[in-house]
């Protein structure tokens, strides 16, 4: 009788596995799609951001279900450029067998809507203001909507925010927004604490333009730059910018966030509003986190071999760096590489001195247009000693569709960069180490709740 009783226990074990691992049998929207596609897909697929449609509604989805069907099949999206064998990371927007089969699915069955929850947690019109979990505790936005002009010429814009609050916040997460990203190439926000208060925040110029405005012998916004809260910044693909608990940077009271947008070139006029949301949090930033840049404009940077100024044409050319980190043991957070159109193939990981390789990210396949700040998921330890390497490969062929030239030509990096000149960057997110720190999830717990 035990004997039996076990065989009947291990059929149902079984059984109940194998149902685990059955695709949902959608027939849903509300229940089964939605959730995938605003986790998935949303956040790059609403009003303002860079993609061609919103994909927040039924409608949304229910008008584009065939072609949906088609990019989630091929695995053409959504976009994940990683490689997800060499490290696999917390923010991987990619879609599961198991989500593609019930898309999949879902449409083949006649794409019902079904019956809409009325305690809908995926709200959509949450995503009218952020791709984050909640929305912003404040909004700190360009005084004034600039306008680009449509002759074809990239621009480099820095625009001043001023800010005068009750007191200081604690910062949980922050993210860059933009009513048209399709027109900016980057961006990156600096925000100063200014705390003497003979310096008027709101004194002119509002802006900057470093392409066509007025000529500047003396920077206008010198006394601003004292003393640096956070640096951030948006590159297309990417989203916004979370800490776990107890991690993050404090927002003064009195300061400025100075906005520099590099604008795309444009054959009409285009209006522009960005600014950066901000998520405060009532718990006590215990560990502040720190950035770094590496290559292009940062770290080693005249330690690139060959020397990184021009890459020839016609050929494909690889470039390397190597730079110890000399200082304290240190908890990566989040790595940010950057390239432009020619670059092919970015790699990075680490040697100790113990002889031991870590990994930090290989993009096999670089292209531009998808582009991330990628989350480790636990803090990753770069040992102090470690030496970073970089190694990045540039494509200047007339085999690269996404070659600004043609014929191919010389391709320069130096200040100033427009988008036809090359980078070859990484910035890296992290916290001074503590013991532990490789088993902490980087994830905050709002985004466990949500996911």
């Amino acid at each position: 009788m035990k004997l039996a009783n076990r065989f009947f226990f291990k059929i149902l074990i079984t059984f109940f596995s194998v149902l685990l691992q059955v695709p949902v049998m959608a027939q849903n929207f509300y229940k089964d799609i939605k959730p995938i596609i605003l986790k998935n897909c949303s956040p790059c697929h609403r009003p303002g951001e860079a993609a061609p449609f919103s994909l927040l509604t039924y409608t949304d989805v229910a008008k584009r279900t065939n072609f949906i069907k088609k990019v989630v099949s091929t695995k053409y999206m959504p976009p994940w450029k990683a490689n997800n064998s060499y490290v696999h990371f917390g923010n991987d927007r990619s879609l599961s067998d198991n989500e593609i089969k019930t898309i999949v699915n879902w449409v083949n069955k006649g794409a019902k809507e079904g019956k809409q929850f009325v305690d809908d947690p995926f709200n959509q019109l949450r995503f009218s203001q952020t791709a984050y979990v909640r929305n912003p505790d404040l909004k700190l936005g360009i005084l004034d909507t600039f306008l680009l002009k449509g002759d074809n010429r990239e621009r480099f814009v820095e625009f001043k925010i001023p800010f005068e609050l009750a007191s200081d916040f604690n910062v949980e997460a922050v993210e860059f927004y933009s009513n048209n990203k399709k027109i900016i190439h980057h961006a990156n926000y600096a925000i100063q604490m200014v705390e003497d208060r003979k310096i008027q925040l709101a004194s002119p110029p509002s802006y900057i333009n470093y392409t066509d405005g007025t000529k500047y012998y003396v920077d206008p916004y010198k006394e601003f730059k004292e003393n640096l809260s956070y640096y951030g910044g948006w590159i297309p693909g990417s989203s916004y910018e979370s800490y776990p608990n107890g991690i993050g940077w404090s927002l003064s009271r009195r300061g400025v966030v100075l906005l520099t947008v590099h604008y795309t070139p444009s054959a009409i006029d285009e209006k522009s509003v960005c600014g950066v949301n901000l998520f405060f949090t009532k718990n006590p930033i215990e560990r502040k986190v720190k950035v770094v840049s590496f290559g292009s404009g940062g770290l080693g940077e005249l330690d690139i071999t060959p020397m990184f100024f021009k890459i020839p044409p016609n050929k494909e050319s690889t470039y390397t760096l190597k730079f110890t980190n000399p200082s304290e043991d240190c908890s990566l957070l989040y790595i940010w590489p950057h390239m432009h159109f020619i670059g092919k193939e970015f790699k990075a990981y680490l040697t100790t001195t113990d002889n031991d390789t870590i990994p930090l990210i290989h993009i096999p396949q670089w292209d531009y247009r998808w582009q991330e700040m990628y989350r480790f998921k636990n803090f990753l330890k770069i040992p102090k000693g470690a030496v970073v390497h970089m190694e990045c490969t540039y494509d200047n062929t007339s085999q690269n569709p996404h070659n600004p030239f043609n014929p191919p030509q010389d391709v320069y990096s130096y200040g100033g960069m427009t988008s036809t000149q090359e980078m070859m960057t990484m910035l890296f997110i992290y916290i001074p180490y503590q013991t532990g720190d490789e088993n902490l999830s980087t994830s905050n717990m709002k985004e466990i709740i949500r996911n």
